[in-house]
């Protein structure tokens, strides 16, 4: 009972993160002693900080945010520091617009920074939400004379430099986008999950109608590196599609069927309608999960050859990110599949809060309805 407790209270602590996790968009235009800014910011992320949603309806109008404009730039612009050649460049907020992203409504506050001369190095720091919210990330995009780079920032990287005569390192990106990759899939819950309930039933046999633990450790990995074969091949398809910019389907489409296949393979455990074919069941949902990864790069907007690097690098963290989550896991499942609870307590209801938490999620997804948060 303590344990079915403890799965009940970690599904229904899911359900407050049902979005993906909390990034903003900084992109910089550096020209002579001037630096041009765009900063998306999530309004979620602004109203937890801040306050926008004045009458506390759910719904934060544009009059709101209106109201709240002089807290809203001082705020994020005191998060936001620059530098050239070590002297402070002030930024001044110029205009302030609303724009959608995959994950909802973004404030776009724009702004221009003037040094006190042409710099030949420009010096960020990026402080913003760190101390709210320790995942969040700020994903740089900085030009100059037509020349990109990219950077992400977050707790442990919230300082970056350009120099005007420095080389670009390409292998920087590459670990940053990998980072990044790492990190998103150990904090996009909806993708643990599903991978969790394909997982499962890996240590299990379905024989005379009575689940078995299987023979050994080998027969139960062999299952799983299929399954993470079929998944890790389809998510990288439409990944690699999306980001380059050959598929886009809506977002709210896409977040709802990340939330279905979640729901779909929870539900699966419970009445074993596949089982010796998860593999195909992880290909096909994969597929779904690879748009949702493509999300992060599709919202920077990166120029081509920074796109390119940004994929490999992000679709690379992400596969560690997934087997190091398999590898701690697989053990784990296949020592308590001995105990005679892990297949009416562990697996059916285990795969049971899942499935409540996948329906809620594709509750506030697909139709909008509002979860509260804690």
């Amino acid at each position: 009972m303590r344990l079915m407790w403890l799965l009940l209270l970690a599904a229904w602590s899911l359900v407050a993160h049902a979005h993906k996790p909390s990034d903003s968009y900084l992109s910089l235009k550096w020209e002579g002693s001037v630096v041009q800014g765009q900063w998306d910011i999530a309004l979620r992320d602004l109203d937890y900080a801040i306050g926008l949603d004045g009458d506390d309806d759910g719904a934060i109008t544009w009059g709101e945010l209106l109201s709240q404009r002089a807290a809203l730039n001082a705020y994020a612009l005191a998060r936001l520091r620059l530098r050239g050649d070590g002297a402070d460049c002030p930024a001044q907020a110029t205009d302030l617009l609303v724009d959608d992203h995959s994950d909802g409504k973004y404030a776009v506050l724009h702004f221009a920074a003037r040094c006190p001369s042409e710099p030949s190095a420009l010096g960020i720091d990026y402080s913003l939400f760190f101390d709210l919210d320790p995942q969040h990330r700020g994903l740089l995009r900085l030009e100059r004379g037509g020349r990109f780079d990219a950077f992400v920032f977050g707790p442990q990287t919230k300082h970056f430099e350009r120099s005007v005569g420095a080389t670009r390192n390409p292998w920087r990106e590459w670990a940053g986008f990998a980072r990044e990759g790492v990190w998103h899939i150990w904090i996009g819950y909806d993708h643990l999950l599903f991978l969790l309930s394909l997982l499962l039933p890996a240590a299990l046999v379905a024989i005379d109608g009575q689940w078995r633990a299987v023979a050994g450790f080998r027969r139960a990995a062999f299952d799983v590196v299929k399954i993470v074969t079929a998944f890790t091949l389809a998510h990288s398809i439409t990944l690699s599609l999306a980001a380059l910019g050959y598929l886009a389907l809506p977002s709210r489409g896409v977040e709802s069927a990340i939330a279905a296949s979640v729901a779909a393979a929870a539900l699966n455990n419970i009445g074993g309608w596949i089982l010796a074919r998860r593999s195909w069941l992880a290909f096909g949902f994969g597929l779904v999960h690879g748009l949702g990864f493509a999300s992060v790069l599709l919202d920077l907007g990166l120029p081509s050859d920074l796109r390119l690097l940004g994929l490999v690098g992000f679709n690379l963290g992400v596969e560690v990110g997934q087997l190091a989550v398999v590898a701690a896991l697989l053990p784990l499942i296949v020592g308590l599949s001995r105990f005679r609870f892990y297949t009416p307590v562990v697996m059916k209801f285990g795969s049971c809060c899942i499935a409540a938490v996948a329906f809620l999620w594709l509750a506030e997804r697909g139709a909008g309805f509002s979860l509260p948060s804690f």
